[in-house]
């Protein structure tokens, strides 16, 4: 009898909105995700309900395993990611990147023709994160220094480079509720 040499199937993350239920395991998955800024559990609490439509939580196995909080820009047409948090269990899976095209494609983004992201010259994974992501949808990566080390972090902070990628017309990108 011939022994069975596939693989197990890699269980498929669901993405969907948070609620403010999911605060405190948000919090848990970006404190585990070091070296992350860790905002209070009360400020994950108000992302997840007040900014829902704008922020997207992964599932696997009933854990949350990602997120990525964002909001649209006032008075402009750019949807900005806060921050970015995938769990090691889900590494490996372009989660990150899934997770920026569905929230780029909800009715909520609609209007954005850019997206925008800070990040430090030393955060390998998030600059290939978004570069992975422009070349995905097509869209042009800009940067340019932005919150300052000395100006605006009294030199307690590196750099954060304003990351912009141009978002492609609908047709590109599926619209999801």
């Amino acid at each position: 009898m011939p022994k069975d040499t596939s693989q197990p199937r890699t269980p498929t993350p669901r993405l969907r909105k948070p609620k403010a239920t999911d605060g405190a395991d948000i919090w848990q998955l970006v404190s585990d995700c070091q070296p992350l800024d860790e905002n209070s559990m009360y400020c994950n609490l108000i992302q997840a309900d007040h900014f829902r439509d704008t922020c997207v939580v992964a599932e696997m196995d009933g854990q949350i395993v990602g997120w990525i909080s964002g909001h649209m820009i006032p008075n402009e047409d750019a949807f900005f990611v806060w921050q970015v948090a995938v769990s090691p269990k889900a590494r490996g899976l372009g989660l990150g990147r899934k997770m920026l095209t569905h929230l780029v494609a909800r009715d909520e983004c609609a209007d954005a023709t850019a997206l925008k992201t800070t990040i430090t010259r030393d955060n390998d994974a998030s600059w290939g994160l978004f570069r992975s992501f422009a070349r995905s949808i097509g869209g042009a990566l800009s940067d340019k220094p932005h919150f300052e080390r000395d100006a605006h972090f009294d030199g307690q902070h590196a750099t954060e480079h304003m990351v912009t990628i141009d978002l492609p017309e609908e047709p590109k990108l599926l619209r999801v509720a």
